[in-house]
């Protein structure tokens, strides 16, 4: 038997003491069909993909962002496994492209792969993952299902470190492609270094909070990473928060309502 909402919250020691304050208005529950269904309906057989090399090393930014900016999904995913853009690309066993429905509604996007990352080559499978992945429950979300998960970096910085400056401008092209890609109607921001590097200035997590804010035209909500609450679990109660009011900006772009600020 499948696990309720209330006993997800209260795995993560916020049931009974918060609940949504709009129970009667839930995430849509129907079955999110999946892209390649989709895609399926009435399509003809595609004429095989041509798979561009990664841009090569040295390559000037400018010139790197415009042969990225041209690819699709197969010569992407390409090129995030041969890239050795910057010095991240020494230390790793798998590059981590992302996850999910590339045609979701909701993206999530956090800082970096870790070390359980790093050797799966997908983002958030350890303790931060199972994290999220009840956050994603509480909400009525699944991954893989209507909702895509990336990083900021594709390659895991050494002891988890923070990615440095140099390291994000080489792999932004990357994230802003699959953004381009999946257009999705909200996006959520997992920790300050993910929000700063979208939002290109820096702020703390408490000050970006509780905020709609704008990432190339599509809202954008911020919240704590997973590990973080790992390590803090009072502030569980907030992300709680952030995820009810990302529910309430999701309904309200479904519905075509101007979203709150």
């Amino acid at each position: 038997m499948s696990a309720t909402r209330d006993d997800i919250l209260q795995e993560l020691g916020l049931w009974p003491q918060w609940r949504r304050r709009d129970a009667a208005a839930p995430v849509d529950d129907a079955p999110v069909q999946s892209p390649i269904v989709r895609a399926a309906a009435g399509a003809q057989t595609p004429a095989p993909a041509v798979v561009r090399q990664a841009p090569a090393p040295g390559l000037p930014l400018d010139a790197r962002v415009a042969q990225i900016a041209g690819m699709a999904w197969p010569e992407l995913k390409q090129c995030v496994a041969d890239c050795t853009a910057c010095p991240l690309q020494k230390g790793r066993h798998k590059t981590v492209f992302g996850v999910g429905d590339e045609q979701a509604e909701w993206l999530f996007v956090g800082e970096g792969p870790g070390a359980d990352e790093d050797l799966k080559g997908e983002p958030f499978v350890g303790q931060a993952g199972k994290l999220l992945d009840s956050m994603l429950a509480a909400i009525k979300l699944k991954r893989g299902e209507n909702v895509y998960i990336a990083n900021v970096v594709k390659c895991r910085p050494p002891n988890n470190r923070n990615p440095e400056a140099g390291e994000v401008e080489q792999c932004e092209p990357f994230l802003h492609r699959q953004i381009e890609m999946i257009r999705p109607k909200l996006i959520i921001a997992l920790g300050k270094v993910a929000a700063v590097n979208l939002l290109k200035r820096e702020a703390s997590v408490t000050s970006m909070r509780g905020k709609v804010h704008d990432y190339r035209g599509t809202p954008m909500i911020v919240t704590y990473h997973p590990a973080y609450l790992l390590r803090s679990l009072p502030e569980k109660a907030r992300a709680w928060e952030d995820l009810c009011f990302a529910v309430e900006t999701m309904q309200g772009l479904q519905s075509g309502k101007a979203t709150p600020t």
